[in-house]
């Protein structure tokens, strides 16, 4: 089954195409590189010992990913392509409703044009605002979106629930995911950010390996055990293989069909718990210092994750510490990579 995977040059995209090919799926990649590197095609190539189909263009452009489609007599399609940066959204809010919500509409487009019906979406926990309990299951309502990066996530389940609706025959999957880290154990891929870091991890390596100065913590007085914001922390092997588990289901369904699940490990880590173990696993000190609150910052958040063990026969299999290891790895090899 061809499998176009937008975004598939990208940290989640990356390591999902990994999986696919072990499944017996051939991806074929659509990726602009405004937030991947081409390099990472080589580490894949490495891993997988042949080049991936690969195609540098833009989401938004309906007819470039129409004749992709066409060409490659594409099956099925994981949208990973997304600006998600919390903070840059605030700061840029058209930037991301232009490209997260014009990108979406684009794929469903094409598949429209084609007859494609299978659609696993990347969606975030995000969706789930400041949750007035957690763990958050798929059932907990939606609020107001934190940031306009959430909300895209928020309209484009809206968006794809409208589809369903209107009677097309699609089968379609948001994925719900919490907070991805780690790489892959070969250290051939893995978060590899453009310019400043926006996520936890990547910024944590750097600092360890010395690009950074120093690590900053967005305030130590929230509602918590120690202080430090909570999230639900994931490996990202584990979460690539959720699309694998996704994509399995929609083939089975002849009918329309639409479904969320909430893709973590069930359980939440603070951030200074984090740079702790990080600390513990791989034996190194980190610089960092408690800063203000940041803007769009959900205090804490960790999901219930039966419903994907249930009905997608996933769950966790790495460890908090593995993701640390690996994710270590990986910023050790970019750095021998540069001598």
């Amino acid at each position: 089954m061809n499998i176009l995977v937008t975004g598939g040059a990208g940290f989640i995209g990356s390591h999902t195409v990994v999986e696919l090919v072990k499944a017996g799926y051939s991806p074929f990649i659509i990726d602009d590189l405004s937030n991947s590197n081409e390099s990472v095609l080589e580490g894949l190539k490495n891993i997988l010992g042949f080049d991936v189909p690969f195609f540098n263009a833009d989401c938004n452009d309906f007819e470039i990913v129409d004749q992709i489609v066409k060409e490659n007599k594409i099956e099925g399609i994981i949208h990973f392509a997304a600006f998600k940066a919390v903070g840059e959204s605030v700061e840029k809010p058209l930037k991301y409703y232009r490209n997260n919500i014009g990108s979406l509409l684009s794929i469903l487009e094409v598949m429209q044009a084609n007859k494609v019906r299978n659609l696993v979406f990347s969606s975030s926990c995000t969706v789930y605002g400041q949750p007035d309990f957690i763990p958050v299951t798929e059932d907990t309502p939606k609020k107001k979106a934190e940031s306009p990066y959430g909300n895209t996530k928020a309209i484009a389940e809206d968006i794809l629930e409208d589809v369903i609706k209107s009677g097309e025959n699609v089968a379609m999957i948001s994925l719900r995911y919490f907070n991805p880290i780690g790489a892959h154990e070969s250290a051939e891929i893995g978060e590899l950010p453009n310019g400043v870091p926006s996520n936890l991890i990547p910024f944590v390596t750097q600092t360890a390996i010395g690009k950074r100065a120093k690590l900053t913590v967005f305030g130590d007085d929230y509602d918590t055990n120690d202080g430090s914001n909570v999230r639900d922390f994931i490996h990202v092997v584990d979460l690539a293989k959720a699309h694998v588990s996704a994509l399995d289901l929609l083939k089975t369904k002849e009918n329309a069909f639409y479904d969320v699940f909430n893709l973590g490990t069930g359980r939440g880590n603070s951030v200074l718990e984090v740079i702790q173990t990080f600390e513990k696993v791989n034996n190194v000190k980190l610089n960092y210092e408690i800063g203000p609150r940041r803007a769009g910052d959900v205090v804490k958040i960790y999901g219930n994750v039966e419903k994907a063990d249930e009905i997608l026969g996933w769950k966790t299999e790495k460890t908090l510490e593995e993701s640390l290891r690996d994710a270590w790895a990986w910023e050790l090899k970019l750095k021998n990579n540069k001598k």
